[in-house]
């Protein structure tokens, strides 16, 4: 299914990420203004245990060491099956970082980022970089059935990382002037 004209727009670099708390098991609570401060990856992917998705996620989590190189930044996976759902696949897949429940409202999260399908009743295969300030640097929509991969936010990240160092720099440079 493709976006119809209507359709949301996903939201792009430059936008204040919006705020939620959404659960990454039953009686687990992970809220976005906890990460401020340092830089966030969010994932938005359909379904667990689709093909696509299990691939996606399979590759973060291998390449979770370089995310958290630069200052520390969280990945969070999102998608709109329950926790349960979440711990079983987190679970069975050996995953290292946390898959939050976009379950009820449903997709209420992937609706404020601009991804959720109606049709469809998921969301769209989309990463969003958010720098330590809450707001989004880098988005990309990739298509249901293909792995976006990990290169443009390692990319993005870098980005932010290197633009952390100039401003660090710059300030040293001011105090010692």
């Amino acid at each position: 299914m493709s976006r119809g004209a209507g359709a949301p727009r996903p939201l792009g670099a430059g936008a204040q990420a919006p705020g939620f708390k959404l659960h990454s098991t039953p009686d687990q609570v992970v809220d976005l203004n906890d990460f401020r401060g340092r830089p966030v990856v969010l994932a938005f992917y359909p379904a667990d245990w689709s093909p696509v998705c299990g691939d996606e996620l399979t590759l973060f989590n291998e390449v979770l060491p370089e995310i958290e190189r630069h200052n520390n930044a969280q990945l969070l996976g999102i998608s709109v099956d329950g926790a349960w759902c979440h711990v079983a696949y987190a679970k069975d897949r050996k995953l290292h970082f946390p898959l939050l429940a976009d379950f009820e409202p449903k997709g209420d999260v992937a609706r404020e980022y601009g991804v959720y399908r109606q049709g469809d009743g998921v969301a769209e295969r989309a990463l969003f970089v958010i720098d330590e300030d809450g707001v989004i640097r880098w988005s990309y929509v990739s298509p249901l059935g293909v792995n976006p991969g990990a290169d443009g936010a390692l990319r993005a990240l870098e980005e932010i990382t290197s633009r952390q160092s100039q401003q660090s720099s710059q300030a040293m440079e001011a105090q010692h002037a």
